[in-house]
């Protein structure tokens, strides 16, 4: 399944600085930083409920916020994007 995580860690304190490092490094590891706090995941539905389970671990509820969308299949035909793109296809061979 195709996901979209977005987030917003309040940084007024340095334990809210460490949540948002946190909160990104949770998110790398299943996805892809398509913009400053956003991200997407291809996941199946184990790694969907551990990526929340362990975004849920780290947030605090009551000074930040988390959402997560599931994407409609294919993607491709319901995403559009205007300016830069860095997305990568990790479905096509890479070439290094």
């Amino acid at each position: 399944m195709n996901v979209l995580i977005s987030y917003d860690v309040s940084t007024e304190t340095v334990a809210g600085r460490r949540r948002l490092r946190k909160v990104a490094q949770a998110c790398q590891n299943f996805g892809q930083r398509v913009q400053k706090s956003v991200f997407e995941c291809s996941v199946n539905e184990s790694q969907f409920e551990e990526v929340i389970r362990r975004l849920l671990d780290i947030i605090e509820k009551t000074e930040d916020s988390l959402r997560v969308y599931r994407l409609t299949e294919p993607r491709d035909k319901h995403v559009q994007v205007y300016g830069l793109d860095g997305k990568v296809d990790f479905e096509e061979p890479l070439v290094l």
